[in-house]
């Protein structure tokens, strides 16, 4: 579906003088509260386990003992943020179903970590993705991938904490650097004491709660439009349902190419080297763990991802039975979807901030895994290696160090311009632009370009209609 400017939505923020806060009750602030309670008891639990006796093996990697069921569901939630629940509704909104073709990446972009990428770290013995360089190449370009590395989870960690907070902040009124520092503290301090094993138990509950919360979005909204058959016949009759795109123009937004075929060189490096992603596979009890808890992400995929297509389908069909304010009219794309569920659930206690429960975990989700595979990185291919008669206790001391450390960078990357609105396209902007450093160059080809033109088109329109 080729799609023309003038189909978008237009790119306002909206304004402090006309904004029109939602109702956000005293039962949705409990809900949200106890989100942020559960996840810091889950780590202290991890964390008082054993307290004294604790290992930076432990911290790092879980002692190598995880289950395939629970780090699938971690694999699942580090990289289903925030930004893709609130981003991936509004992009199917207002652009169409053609996004759900990114799905047909996953197979391929799955299989091929679990029998090329896997083996080889697994067999390996590695703590950090990038050992591998030094044993394949050398120190130099270890060193130059680590770094990488930690430049852009640093700033996509800052986008996915800004991103929901300010978001909230500018639909409920609830305080933009209380939300912020909330969610960077609660994180730090579970992932710090509790180390890996604390981060996937935690990706496990917040995985649950996320798919809870986007599910009570579908059932509510699809049935007070008339069911999701409903849905369906509206968003075809309005031409939202696409076929397959084949246009080879790589600055159409969505095409098959840049979607199914291109994606899966994104999904490759989410999914294949990513040090969040390989220190996972690295923590399960044995090879074949590993290989079945990637297997086990792609149905979880695709079930998130029809969960948001759907959501943006839903809310497509409710905002041509009930009139948008101008305020919802005027508001950045990725406030979309919190406006429509203020404005959906608002008779309803408790399930506005269950939805709020739900963005927040994606956040927290994908924090913690920033936070420890950052620590990972930093210790193994910058301190370790120059430092090798580093005891015990001070690596522990110092991988915990290197928390606060990180969530202070990101304070002030947080505090600095951020454009608001274009949230889930930034970030996989981000990723496109870093992910060719963290291949090995066994795996490059011309179409790797491919996915990251449909962000950069993306970011020429934003340019232009601002």
């Amino acid at each position: 579906m080729s799609v023309e400017e003038s189909t978008s939505a237009p790119f306002y923020t909206t304004s402090d003088t006309n904004k029109v806060i939602a109702t956000f009750s005293v039962v949705d602030y409990v809900v949200f509260g106890l989100l942020l309670v559960l996840s810091l008891a889950i780590g202290l639990y991890h964390a008082c386990r054993g307290w004294g006796r604790h290992t930076v093996g432990e911290l790092l990697l879980a002692d190598r003992k995880m289950g395939c069921l629970p780090v699938s569901l971690s694999l699942l939630a580090t990289f289903q943020s925030a930004v893709a629940i609130l981003g991936a509704p509004a992009e199917i909104y207002r652009f169409g179903t053609q996004y759900w073709f990114l799905g047909c990446s996953y197979f391929l972009g799955l299989l091929i970590p679990a029998h090329v990428f896997i083996p080889v770290f697994y067999r390996l013995h590695l703590t950090s993705a990038y050992e591998y360089l030094e044993l394949r190449f050398n120190k130099a370009v270890r060193i130059l991938g680590t770094v990488t590395f930690i430049f852009q989870m640093v700033i996509y960690m800052g986008v996915a904490l800004y991103a929901p907070s300010l978001a909230l902040n500018a639909v409920t009124g609830f305080d933009l650097w209380l939300s912020v520092l909330a969610l960077g503290i609660v994180c730090n301090i579970y992932t710090a004491l509790g180390g890996l094993k604390a981060v996937i138990w935690t990706d496990v509950f917040q995985t649950l709660v996320m798919f809870l919360g986007q599910l009570v979005v579908i059932i509510v909204g699809s049935a007070r439009v008339g069911g999701l058959g409903h849905v369906w016949d509206v968003a075809s009759q309005h031409k939202l349902i696409s076929g397959i795109e084949l246009d080879p123009d790589p600055f159409v937004r969505h095409t098959f190419w840049t979607l199914a075929f291109g994606g899966v060189f994104m999904m490759l490096s989410l999914y294949g080297v990513n040090q969040a992603q390989v220190q996972r596979y690295l923590s399960s009890r044995s090879e074949k763990a590993a290989v079945l808890s990637c297997y086990a992400v792609f149905p979880c995929q695709q079930v998130a991802l029809c969960m948001s297509s759907l959501i943006g389908l839903v809310m497509f069909a409710y905002y041509k039975k009930y009139t948008m304010s101008p305020q919802q009219e005027q508001a950045a794309p990725d406030q979309l979807v919190l406006y429509f569920v203020m404005d959906l659930l608002k008779d309803m206690p408790g399930l506005p901030g269950l939805f709020v429960a739900c963005l927040f975990s994606g956040s927290l989700s994908t924090i913690s895994s920033a936070f420890n595979s950052l620590a990972t990185v930093t210790m193994e291919d910058l301190i370790q290696p120059w430092f090798p008669e580093l005891t015990e206790t001070r690596a522990i001391m110092l991988s915990r160090s290197l928390g606060r450390i990180t969530l202070l960078c990101i304070l002030s990357l947080v505090h600095s311009e951020i454009h608001p609105g274009h949230y889930h396209q930034s970030s996989v902007t981000l990723i496109c632009v870093s992910w060719a450093q963290h291949m090995p160059h066994e795996a490059h080809s011309p179409y790797s370009t491919l996915y990251c033109f449909e962000g950069r088109a993306g970011a020429r329109r934003i340019w232009v209609t601002r």
